[in-house]
């Protein structure tokens, strides 16, 4: 299957969800958001998919949202408030989703990449929270997740510096579940892919579903994200920082 800026196939055991629009880094719109949500439930839903990949095409897993395609703020909503929903049935699935970041993971990017059960980098791939420059909060279960496993102090570095932070970093503070070289990605991915697609689907199930209610609440945290980012997309902030990423400058914030 294959729809706007998104294929999803299944080989075997394995489904795979892949973003397609690397020409601008895999950035997410509401459609690509609708479509994660609706294909990774599908995917789930049949029994002879044993695990379930997200990746993203060319040089990027997702640079995060696709702001520059959005003439008003409004018209943003659908895609912001797409990706809580998309993160909800990454992390609700009874079968295991891997996420693959060879490069690029940033903003609404990186909180989905976060979301799957195992999250493999590449060494020199680049991750960071943007979100502080658009005068926004982290959202899509990610002011949980990244607390969940790199602890306060070090979620609240890279939410207020957006610090880029590379995957050897990533994996050495627990953010992400492993690094490798990069000329070693394809081969460890097809290696975790298999093991994952070969454990028994209850065991797994009720082991990512005990493990991640014991670390979210999830309810909470994309309740509380999604009136945060519906207030802080109408502020002159948000206008400002929108402006400046626009026009590649620094914003003014406050003023």
């Amino acid at each position: 299957m294959t729809t706007t800026d998104v294929t999803v196939a299944v080989d075997g055991a394995i489904g795979r969800i892949t973003f397609t629009a690397p020409d601008r880094l895999n950035s997410l719109d509401a459609e690509m958001l609708e479509t994660v949500t609706n294909e990774v439930a599908r995917l789930d839903a049949d029994p002879a998919v044993r695990v379930i990949v997200l990746s993203g095409e060319g040089r990027a897993f997702s640079a995060g949202a696709n702001i520059v395609a959005y003439e008003k703020v409004g018209d943003l909503d659908a895609t912001l408030f797409g990706l809580g929903p998309a993160a909800r049935a990454i992390l609700e699935t009874r079968t295991p989703v891997i996420s693959l970041v060879p490069a690029v993971a940033a903003g609404a990017g990186l909180s989905l990449a976060l979301a799957a059960d195992y999250v493999l980098v590449a060494d020199d791939a680049k991750l960071l929270l943007a979100f502080g420059g658009l005068g926004l909060m982290p959202d899509g279960g990610a002011t949980s997740l990244v607390v969940a496993n790199i602890g306060r102090a070090r979620a609240l570095r890279l939410a207020l510096t957006g610090e880029k932070i590379s995957g050897a970093t990533a994996a050495e503070w627990g953010l992400v579940s492993e690094s490798v070289a990069a000329e070693a990605f394809s081969a460890r991915a097809d290696e975790l892919i298999a093991h994952l697609a070969s454990l028994a689907p209850d065991g797994t199930a009720l082991t990512t579903a005990a493990i991640t209610d014991a670390a979210l609440d999830l309810d909470a945290t994309l309740d509380r994200e999604e009136r945060g980012q519906h207030a802080l997309l109408r502020t002159d902030d948000f206008a400002e920082g929108l402006a400046a990423f626009r026009e590649k400058r620094r914003p003014a914030f406050g003023r």
